[in-house]
């Protein structure tokens, strides 16, 4: 919402812990182009850690990576999402 779009949801793992995100229209990589020398370079990969870095928030624990890249020449971006584990809080002994 933050950044205007809406993704896709595709391509669940048989064991329902993975899927794939799939932006149509990426607004990081609008204005954007990658110098030769740093081809290698995942520009929006600052998506990942906030995905990873908002479910963390929510107790649950996932591996977000890159997969396409319309900066790279893709059709659209693809991020793939894995689930991890849930995170279980551990407090302090005496404090509840």
């Amino acid at each position: 919402m933050y950044l205007g779009i809406t993704p896709s949801i595709t391509n669940w793992s048989p064991a329902g812990d993975e899927f794939s995100l799939i932006l149509e229209n990426n607004p990081l990589v609008d204005f954007v182009e990658l110098p030769d020398n740093h081809s290698s370079l995942i520009y929006s990969n600052l998506l990942c850690g906030v995905l990873r870095g908002a479910l963390e928030m929510v107790q649950m624990a996932v591996e977000a990576k890159f997969v396409q890249d319309t900066l790279k020449g893709d059709g659209v971006t693809e991020i793939r999402m894995r689930f991890i584990r849930r995170i279980e809080d551990n407090l302090p002994a005496g404090e509840e």
